[in-house]
Formats: C-alpha cells, sequence, structure tokens
C-alpha cells in the first residue's frame, strides 16, 4: 500500500485562500503524516477517533514562492485513507471560517464535522462540549493541532482540553513572535507570556541565575511549557520538530508534540523519521 501523500496540491476555487510561506509545507506534511499514522493505528483499539483543530483557518493555502495551492491541516486530517470518526475545526476570522465551511461541506459532507466560529481562548468550553462522551462502551481518543500564528494561545485553553486522554501538536512560535518581541513581552505590563505559561511569576523565574537577556528567552520558554505540560500528566521528555526558513535557514517556530502515553510519542518519531529522515529534537 502507498504511503499517504500529506501534501496536496488543489485547484484554486476561488474562494478564500491565505498565503503562507514554503516552509508551510513540512509543516503540513508531519501533520498530515501524524493524523494517518494515529488513525490506522488506534482505528481498532478505540471507538471514536476525534481530530480538533483549533486554529483552523480556510482549509487552502497559496505558496507565496510558486503560487500553489495546497489543502492545509484541516482538510489533510480529513483526507487521510482511515478518517477521524469526528473533527472539530474552529476559525475566528469570519473571511476563512466560510471558505473552511463551504469547503467542507462541498467536499467532505461524508464526515462528522463540527465547526466552531470565534476564538479559541474563549470558546474551548464549546470545544470541550462538542467531544463525544467518554464511555463503557465509546472508548474515545481525540487528537488536537495548534497552530497560532503567534503566542495567542493560553494556557488555559490546552489545560481546560487535557482533563482526559488527549495528544496536542502545538505550534510554538517561539523565534518568529517570542523572539523578536522580547522587549515587549518583558514589560511589567503585558501579560502575553503569562497567558501563553499559565504562571504568573515568570519573570522571576526567568531572572533566576542571571537568565533575563534575549538569547536566554527561547530556552526558557520551551522548559517552563514543558514543566506546565508535565504537571497536567504528559509525556517528561521534549519532542520538538524545529521549522526553518527556506531563506536563510533561519529558525522559525516548533511543532512540539504532547501525549500521556509513550505509544503516541513513538507515533511522533516514526513520523519525525518518515519527513526529515532523523529524530529531531528529543531531549
Amino acid at each position: 500500500m502507498n504511503k499517504f501523500n500529506p501534501q496536496i496540491e488543489v485547484a484554486p476555487d476561488g474562494l478564500h485562500t491565505p498565503t503562507v510561506r514554503q516552509w508551510s509545507l513540512e509543516k503540513y506534511k508531519l501533520v498530515g503524516s501524524y493524523c494517518d499514522i494515529f488513525t490506522s493505528g488506534m482505528k481498532n483499539k478505540w471507538d471514536q477517533l476525534v481530530y480538533i483543530d483549533l486554529f483552523a483557518g480556510a482549509g487552502y493555502a497559496k505558496i507565496k514562492e510558486t503560487g500553489k495551492t495546497y489543502k492545509n491541516s484541516a482538510l489533510l486530517a480529513m483526507s487521510i485513507p482511515s478518517p477521524f470518526t469526528k473533527y472539530i475545526l474552529c476559525e475566528q476570522d469570519n473571511e476563512r471560517f466560510e471558505a473552511l465551511e463551504t469547503r467542507v461541506k462541498r467536499d467532505f459532507s461524508h464526515l462528522n464535522c463540527e465547526l466552531i466560529k470565534g476564538d479559541s481562548n474563549q470558546n474551548y468550553t464549546k470545544v470541550v462540549k462538542a467531544i463525544p462522551s467518554f464511555k463503557k462502551g465509546n472508548t474515545l481518543l481525540p487528537f488536537c493541532f495548534v497552530d497560532p500564528y503567534s503566542l495567542n494561545l493560553n494556557f488555559a485553553t490546552i489545560k481546560s482540553l487535557s482533563s482526559g486522554l488527549m495528544d496536542f501538536l502545538i505550534l510554538q512560535a517561539l523565534h518568529m513572535d517570542a523572539n523578536r518581541n522580547f522587549e515587549s513581552y518583558i514589560k511589567d505590563e503585558n501579560t502575553r507570556i503569562s497567558e501563553y505559561l499559565g504562571v504568573n511569576t515568570w519573570r522571576e523565574l526567568f531572572e533566576k541565575d542571571g537568565a533575563k537577556y534575549r538569547k536566554d528567552f527561547v530556552k526558557f520558554l520551551a522548559d517552563q511549557y514543558q514543566e506546565q505540560m508535565e504537571k497536567l500528566g504528559f509525556q517528561k521528555a521534549k519532542h520538538m520538530h524545529q521549522i526553518r526558513s527556506n531563506e536563510k535557514n533561519l529558525p522559525l517556530y516548533y511543532l512540539s508534540f504532547y501525549s500521556k502515553n509513550p505509544r503516541g510519542v513513538d507515533f511522533f518519531k516514526k513520523v519525525q523519521q518518515r519527513v526529515t529522515g532523523q529524530q529531531g529534537l528529543d531531549f
């Protein structure tokens, strides 16, 4: 059997299509490959597999460098050979939501999909409510992809979704947002990092032992986020896939994987090998 191709080029359909950079294709490859291995490996072990996308976008994306159009994460997850039993797609932007809704109804009406319009940091209770109930005779395993454009992701949102079993793949914009906006975020009146980490005392922790400069910021945030996830019961080692720019090979962001079960971590390692031929960052 041929492997699922997670980079699916499509013809423009006249609906709203955001423009992204070339390196987004590596992200799509990782997400699509994980969805494929997740459902194919778990479909006979769980009654329901649920895909959640907190920043689902428009469904299609146009690559700036080539002009080609591809399915984004949400529609890739709906295109895998063994689909999830339910999809929960969230999007705040009106144009993107309308385009996503049209594409889902047009191309995936055979799948069980619930769309939620609005800010996922405000609508997380709606997302929790949309997840089928876990009970005897109806076992459930969700996978949540979180793809914000910045650090606009409250830890309270992740915490609210992780009360039961849940695997997460989270885009952490530690270079393209945190590092670039260090001078703004470090100011006492700025609450962005407090909300992102769920830690109000992060400045004191950051300055401990002299770590108070921009060069220390990315590692500090990655370490603190990992500690917060460990408190929720997730695996202790970091499992991070770095995305770099195609032009200058500069680090942009990490796709960080979190699971409470070692089996999920094994799946992610297999996907990293499939995508890049190497394990990525795991420490």
